[in-house]
């Protein structure tokens, strides 16, 4: 673990001078809804999209710890670009733990990313159906043709659209009981992206609107059948409240900044010497702590337990996402109260943050399901 910890915190070093590219790159791509294009490039230029490929296929392989500790930095300086890239890396690095597709592909899509710094993400969300994880079938359907299968449909929430090389596309079989992930090349006739992204926040994802229009792919890309069964555990998720945490913690270095330089000349020195400010501020640093010590310690645990005991931890892994996410918003929020009316001008990062933090509601677990699943496990026992 020493030496792992050490690797972290090389990389951790290296990646900072990006981190300041991508804030300041931030507000323009905020403002213009345009995807961060450039800050992708140089993540590929750095080597930082094969971290999470296995180590015989050339890639680093790093730890969930890791991977949250990089992806929490990455969403200090841009949190679109951090939850962007986290999808891809998260994907990578849960493939090669399930160890569910074809090893062959798998072995091809890695090569991919590791020497051509190809992007994949998941295409499973549609219209009518919503989430994913709320069960609903897919409105996509894939019908075999001879060699081929032919998927038709659309997805949205498509994040990372404009740059992304693989989809990954659920769709329902036609003629058949039962859903599957279909990996599709961007090259592939028939595939359109509708540049339909203009939220409120999070405006630099480029989560466009992905539509298949007979679109072909060779039998083998049928990647894995899905089963109604209940789900693995997916620590790869981590990276979700990550990048919240992230966000949370430029904001309060934002409103920090703020309190010590802001001297209106009803008082004597400046705001950061009242009490009512150093109570915000002082919250929000435990919030932080709090979330910082429970987001490591579990994908901790997760990179030393056995696949049976990861199966155990999916209570765990959903209440972390619930806690961290929710702290972010409140420690945001907070800093906005610090800031008071500037928070609000366009040209004030902390009116960004805390429209993006706001997403992580509504990223995957929910939080409705996370209080469930936990009453459960405890009133089972």
């Amino acid at each position: 673990m020493g030496s792992n910890l050490h690797q972290t915190d090389e990389r951790l070093k290296e990646l900072k001078p990006f981190v300041e590219r991508f804030r300041k790159r931030a507000a323009a791509h905020d403002l213009d809804a345009s995807f961060p294009k450039e800050n992708i490039e140089e993540l590929k230029q750095i080597g930082y999209t094969s971290l999470t490929v296995p180590k015989k296929y050339g890639g680093a392989e790093i730890t969930l710890y890791e991977l949250v500790r990089l992806q929490q930095l990455l969403a200090q300086g841009d949190g679109a670009t951090a939850l962007s890239i986290g999808w891809h890396m998260g994907i990578i690095k849960n493939l090669g733990e399930q160890n569910k597709w074809n090893e062959n592909i798998y072995k091809e899509i890695c090569e991919e990313v590791f020497h051509h710094g190809k992007l994949i993400n998941a295409a499973a969300t549609e219209p009518d159906t919503g989430s994913p994880t709320r069960g609903g079938k897919p409105q996509t359907t894939a019908v075999k043709d001879g060699t081929e299968w032919v998927i038709s449909g659309k997805k949205t929430f498509t994040t990372m659209a404009p740059v992304l090389d693989y989809f990954i596309v659920t769709a329902s079989l036609e003629y058949e009981e039962g859903t599957a992930n279909f990996l599709v090349p961007r090259e592939s006739p028939g595939i359109i992206i509708e540049e339909t992204w203009n939220t409120v926040g999070m405006r630099a994802t480029g989560s466009h609107d992905l539509l298949l229009k007979d679109v072909r792919v060779p039998s083998r890309f049928l990647v894995e059948r899905l089963s109604n069964s209940e789900k693995p555990a997916m620590g790869w998720l981590l990276h979700i409240p990550a990048c919240y945490l992230g966000i949370a913690e430029a904001a309060q270095k934002e409103a920090i900044h703020f309190a010590k330089t802001y001297s209106p000349n009803s008082i004597s020195g400046s705001i950061s010497e009242l009490p009512n400010v150093q109570q915000r501020i002082g919250e929000n640093e435990a919030k932080l702590m709090q979330s910082r010590h429970f987001l490591y310690s579990v994908a901790k645990k997760w990179d030393r337990s056995t696949n049976e005991e990861r199966a155990a931890m999916k209570p765990e892994l959903a209440a972390v996402k619930m806690m961290v996410v929710n702290s972010a918003n409140d420690v945001v929020d907070q800093a906005m109260r610090v800031a008071g009316a500037s928070g609000l001008f366009h040209d004030n990062p902390l009116q960004r943050y805390y429209r993006d933090v706001r997403f992580g509601l509504h990223n995957p677990p929910m939080d409705d399901m996370t209080v469930i699943q936990l009453a459960k496990q405890v009133l089972d026992q």
